[in-house]
């Protein structure tokens, strides 16, 4: 079993072309042996967004604190605090922090994943 505090794993910034203000934890991913499936904490920092992308796997995502938008195919959604979504394989999408404090959710993906390297922000 495996229990830790999100707070205790590091944020890595990510820095790839159309993420602005976004940071990544890993909270249990293949490296703790997860078979299936990946646990991760997205922060985007006010004014801050996803890069805008798409890709063959589904997510589910769980909106923690803050305020924002989610793009998906050409629509905008407003989120905040309790919403759970999915994201369809396939559908380009795009996270936006609308409001003045940090937008945080947790993110569900395959494990071959986890790292947040391919895909970032998904």
């Amino acid at each position: 079993m495996l229990i830790r505090q999100s707070e205790a794993v590091e944020a890595r910034a990510i820095q790839i072309d159309g993420a602005k203000g976004v940071s990544l934890r890993v909270l249990v991913g293949s490296a703790d042996g997860a078979p299936t499936f990946a646990m991760r904490h997205f922060t985007v920092a006010s004014g801050g967004h996803t890069p805008r992308h798409s890709h063959n796997y589904e997510h589910e995502v769980f909106i923690l604190q803050g305020s924002g938008r989610l793009e998906q195919d050409g629509k905008g959604q407003a989120l905040k605090p309790g919403d759970a979504l999915f994201v369809p394989p396939n559908a380009t999408h795009q996270f936006i922090n609308t409001g003045s404090e940090p937008l945080k959710f947790l993110c569900l993906v395959p494990t071959s994943f986890d790292c947040g390297t391919p895909t970032p922000g998904s």
